[in-house]
């Protein structure tokens, strides 16, 4: 006797079906006898690598950075030293960095390759904050020459959409399509170890019926990093908040909102919307029974235009891995890798062709 193929079920959170995907595994974390081994492709380790080099350098000679700690150092301040004619020394610390951290980005595939969840990947494509910049680029590129150097067969990409709207467009994909018709956009929400990001997605179904054409209409983020002391109670106010200005900004503009809230979050997921683990980086205790994070926000925003509201938590990688489906139709099994505050990892298949129907 054959079984039906799974079906989606709209608003079970963490799910393993969704319309177009089965998420195969998510925040896989894997240990070795040093620890964690994605904390070495984190942007904090890109830093630490930069402080080491700088360090080597200085025994011999001056520090080509000058004075500003290395943690200090933004991603578009590297890139204008790399990119621009400055001194040539600085230029020739950060590219060494940029091999180093590719060098140990290429490790981690293999290591996330050998696990049975992974067995097949066809590409991973690679998300997250670092991914914004000169830099993060370079290393992509650079990891993805080593591993076809070394014969991996894996084609290794960098994402399609802006990695800070990623997470918020692939909110769109955790719902079946039937629930947005006759609606003009949908509310994503993308939170994060350093920032908390929601917009407006809009759906422009009359140009593509399959989501491949989303665009982000209007967003806001808040840089709850940058706080002193942010509690978890507080952090959940300026989302409500922050999501409520979108909304009426949408009604006033008259663009019809479906009544349907996706949020990426780190760590695992729970069926009942509570957050088991790897939410550690959040402001707060985040990974508590007492705590159901749907729940708060439905609370603050129990209805969209006419209707009540419906949300769904997945994980934030898998969000933002989702953004990619349109350029996964030539593959079967893909997965995402996004580096940022730590690195988050998802893995996928491919329900059918027809994405979802």
């Amino acid at each position: 006797m054959s079984s039906s193929p799974p079906v989606a079920t709209l608003g079970r959170h963490g799910a393993a079906t969704l319309p177009a995907v089965e998420v195969a595994s998510y925040n896989v974390e894997l240990k070795d006898e040093d620890g964690f081994i994605g904390d070495r492709v984190s942007r904090g380790a890109f830093q630490e690598i930069i402080h080491t080099w700088r360090k080597r350098l200085a025994k011999s000679g001056e520090d080509p950075l000058g004075d500003d700690p290395s943690e200090e150092l933004s991603k578009k301040q590297l890139d204008a030293l790399l990119l621009q004619n400055g001194d040539p020394n600085a230029a020739g610390l950060i590219q060494s960095a940029i091999e180093e951290f590719a060098q140990e980005l290429a490790r981690v595939i293999r290591r996330f390759m050998r696990l049975k969840s992974w067995r097949d990947t066809e590409r991973i494509t690679i998300g997250g904050g670092f991914r914004a910049s000169r830099i993060g680029e370079l290393a992509i590129g650079r990891a993805a020459a080593l591993l076809i150097a070394e014969e991996v067969p894996i084609d290794l990409t960098a994402i399609h959409a802006d990695p800070n709207e990623a997470g918020i467009l692939g909110a769109a994909h955790l719902a079946p399509r039937w629930m947005f018709e006759g609606h003009d956009g949908l509310i994503g929400i993308d939170i994060g170890g350093s920032n908390i990001r929601a917009g407006v997605v809009s759906l422009n179904l009359k140009k593509a019926a399959d989501l491949s054409k989303l665009r982000i209409w209007k967003s806001e983020l808040w840089r709850h990093r940058d706080e002193k002391k942010v509690e978890r109670e507080s952090a959940i106010n300026e989302l409500i908040a922050m999501v409520r200005r979108l909304i009426d900004r949408a009604e006033k503009e008259k663009m019809r909102l479906a009544p349907f809230i996706g949020v990426g979050c780190p760590g695992v997921i729970a069926a009942d919307g509570t957050i088991e683990r790897g939410a550690q980086n959040l402001p707060g205790n985040w990974q508590t029974r007492s705590f159901n994070l749907p729940a708060a926000l439905l609370e603050g925003i129990p209805r969209i235009g006419d209707h009540e509201s419906t949300i769904v938590l997945h994980n934030d990688a898998v969000v933002q891995g989702l953004s990619e489906i349109s350029f996964m139709n030539d593959v079967t099994h893909w997965a995402v890798l996004t580096i940022g505050t730590g690195l988050g990892n998802a893995r996928f298949e491919n329900r059918s062709s027809e994405k979802g129907r």
